[in-house]
């Protein structure tokens, strides 16, 4: 468990940041004074050292791929929900540029950064990293509302489930988001610290340890990502419950006696739209579980509400896991949509065929 002196002190006996993931795991099996959880926090900043730059490089093509195959408008999905897409994948990759590869890459290699300590613009580089991010967890959130409406109400999937209402959606979240995240500009100064212990930003005097600033932190991570968990649980819960009922209603109105008649067109068509909708929202559940909950756990710690922290080990395990879904969701994209595919494996070849025209 962690002290503040423990935060402040970590990188000067972290042992990654002289050697590499090599001796990260000689540390971790080296059964010295260390205790265990220290060890595991040298291995998983060792583990950081490749896994960050692998995830970049994968994510950046896999991502931007991705927003120009939606962007054509030919894979067979509705208007509104190619936008929410879009706005996602946007996201995510705002989300690899500014926080996995301005941010947590540096910190990997903090020693090969050390001049970003000249570079007075952190406070307005959190400001970008949490923007981008609340822009990412929201915008999965209106594209789980819009697909419970287009499911679950008809009568009201006319007027909510069009192009106008989703670009009216997206720009009062993106606008939203941006408002509510400026109070970072505030609390940091413009520093880098080049380490997340607990924030990557040098912060004003005051504020560590401050009830006014530990509660707007609090506040931040309930906003985001805490209620879209619940939204998410229960509006997915909502639809599930409606499809089955609605399944029941038309088999029995239906009165099928053979298996053919068991095909419902109408049913099968709504199970495959809901696909793509539980493929995202389980993915950023499953990954987001532990950043939230590690740093819902180090607010209460502050206030002194719990006298005890979470592991050192756990919020860099909690960033690993939130960077991840940002290629997995566009990767769940391409996985869960037919055309989709298609599109992607006609880009590969013509981008194949353009290297062999090139290389002749």
């Amino acid at each position: 468990m962690f002290t503040d002196m423990d935060i402040g002190t970590v990188d000067q006996n972290d042992p990654t940041t002289r050697k590499n993931i090599f001796w990260a795991f000689e540390v971790f099996l080296r059964r010295d004074e260390r205790p265990l959880h220290w060890r595991i926090y040298y291995l998983v900043r060792g583990i950081q050292v490749i896994y960050y730059p692998i995830l970049a490089m994968t994510a950046l093509p896999v991502i931007s791929v991705t927003i120009k195959i939606l962007s054509r408008g030919n894979c067979g999905l509705s208007k509104n929900v190619t936008l929410y897409l879009l706005a996602m994948a946007a996201a995510d990759l705002l989300i690899v540029i500014f926080d996995l590869i301005m941010r947590q890459i540096p910190i990997a290699y903090r020693y090969n950064f050390r001049f970003l300590k000249s570079i007075p613009l952190c406070n307005i580089h959190a400001v970008l990293v949490y923007t981008v991010t609340d822009w990412s967890v929201w915008y999965t959130v209106a594209f789980t509302f819009d697909r419970f409406v287009a499911i679950c109400y008809q009568k009201m999937k006319r007027n909510y489930c069009t192009e106008k209402t989703a670009t009216f959606v997206l720009g009062t979240a993106s606008v939203l988001s941006f408002s509510k995240n400026i109070f970072w500009y505030f609390m940091f100064t413009g520093e880098y610290l080049i380490d997340n212990s607990p924030w990557f930003c040098l912060t004003r005097v005051g504020v560590l340890g401050s009830e006014n600033w530990a509660t707007a932190t609090f506040v931040h991570y309930i906003f985001t990502p805490a209620i879209p968990f619940v939204l998410i649980l229960l509006l997915n819960g909502l639809t599930v419950r409606h499809i089955l009922v609605t399944s029941r209603v038309r088999r029995r109105l239906r009165g099928a006696s053979s298996r053919e008649s068991f095909r419902d067109p109408e049913m099968e068509s709504r199970r495959k739209s809901v696909t793509l909708l539980y493929a995202i929202s389980a993915n950023f559940i499953l990954l987001w579980s532990l950043f939230t909950g590690y740093f819902i756990w180090v607010q209460l710690y502050y206030v002194r509400v719990v006298f005890t922290g979470p592991a050192i080990f756990v919020q860099d395990q909690g960033f690993m896991l939130q960077l991840l879904s940002c290629c997995t969701n566009t990767a769940l994209y391409t996985i869960t949509q037919k055309k989709l595919r298609e599109q992607l494996k006609e880009l590969v070849k013509s981008s194949i065929s353009r290297v062999v025209k090139c290389a002749q």
